[in-house]
């Protein structure tokens, strides 16, 4: 049975190279799978899963326009499951989307993103996963700065100090971000 996932963690918890293995372990026995991810994430290029220890695979961007169910129901080809990055940053709509989907055309779809933003609101796309999601699996990394379990992101400036307030939105990696547990972001070790 059909089912979303959504599986959430703090920065440098694996989530895209969990996307990549995922990917693989479904095309290593010759089942097709279709990846998007959204295209306000332009680190390494729009349209790209790219992962922290260099692994990379085009993905089929998604913009506010973008029709997924549409998208995956005219696939030429049969497809096994969808797999989705950055679903923080998706609208209401596009969680909709992946949830008919599952229901309509009875395909699998995991959604992989942050659940908070640094300054510890939930995002959006995460929201919705949270609202929708037939399962819901947190995906765990340490802090930045102890042994703790890390569910925050902390943003920095560019000289290191910590920022609480600004747009909900500023595409980093670990130059503007860390993953932090919940006492090291209010009072980090920097």
């Amino acid at each position: 049975m059909a089912q979303l996932y959504f599986r959430y963690g703090a920065m440098n918890s694996g989530k895209s190279i969990e996307i990549l293995k995922v990917a693989h372990n479904y095309e290593e026995q010759n089942k097709s799978v279709l990846i998007f991810t959204s295209a306000i994430d332009d680190r390494d290029e729009v349209g790209y899963v790219s992962s922290r220890i260099g692994l990379r695979r085009e993905a089929i961007p998604i913009y506010t326009d973008t029709d997924v169910f549409t998208r995956v129901k005219e696939h030429p080809s049969k497809v096994s499951c969808i797999l989705v990055d950055e679903v923080q940053f998706l609208g209401k709509g596009h969680i909709l989307q992946l949830a008919r989907i599952v229901d309509e055309l009875r395909i699998p779809v995991m959604g992989f993103g942050l659940k908070n933003d640094f300054r510890n609101e939930l995002f959006e796309g995460s929201q919705y996963m949270l609202l929708y999601a037939d399962k819901i699996e947190e995906m765990k990394t340490i802090c930045w700065f102890c042994e703790r379990k890390a569910i925050m992101n902390l943003r920095v400036d560019e000289d290191g100090k910590p920022i609480y307030t600004g747009e909900q939105i500023q595409i980093g990696g670990n130059d503007s971000y860390y993953p932090v547990c919940r006492k090291c972001h209010a009072e980090p070790k920097l």
